[in-house]
């Protein structure tokens, strides 16, 4: 990697922006900054709790002082909660001077990972049909990132290889 650009990745929540980015951090040597794991530790509390206790505004404003800090870093990879890159300033800072990647599945994967897990403080209120239009929503924004990766019939390493190859490339 020549670039001191980071590599941002992003996309909805249980479409495996931390497992990715663990993995290609992994494979290119670097530090990977799971940023709703940074927040929580931060907060001494999970997203869940932090949504519960103390309000999204709360955990929107941590998740941008946060998320801002860590994009001063430089060869890192960075990995976005689900609705971070919603917010206007996080995202003109990635795709003015980062790398993003846009991981994507059907919405029929995303609604069966994320009612897998009890841990997504907005998904957990939605029905289907609210949740579709969440995620339909969210596309409109996370179609600006740089690059788009469709992970519905790829295995983690064919996902890992297609955001080496396009990163190595830009």
């Amino acid at each position: 990697m020549n670039s001191k650009k980071n590599l941002v990745i992003l996309g909805q929540m249980a479409v495996g922006k931390s497992t990715i980015g663990a993995l290609v951090a992994k494979k290119l040597g670097l530090k990977f900054y799971d940023t709703d794991k940074i927040i929580e530790n931060e907060a001494e509390m999970s997203v869940a709790e932090i949504f519960e206790k103390r309000s999204e505004n709360f955990f929107r404003s941590l998740e941008e002082k946060i998320i801002l800090k860590n994009l001063r870093n430089e060869k890192s990879i960075i990995s976005l909660g689900g609705g971070a890159f919603l917010n206007e300033k996080i995202r003109k800072e990635i795709i003015e001077n980062h790398v993003s990647f846009w991981l994507d599945c059907n919405d029929k994967t995303l609604i069966r990972r994320i009612r897998n897990n009890k841990k997504r403080p907005i998904a957990n209120k939605l029905n289907n049909q609210e949740l579709i239009e969440l995620i339909a929503k969210r596309r409109k924004i996370y179609k600006k990132a740089k690059f788009k990766i469709q992970c519905d019939k790829l295995t983690k390493i064919e996902v890992v290889n297609n955001i080496l190859e396009l990163y190595e490339t830009n």
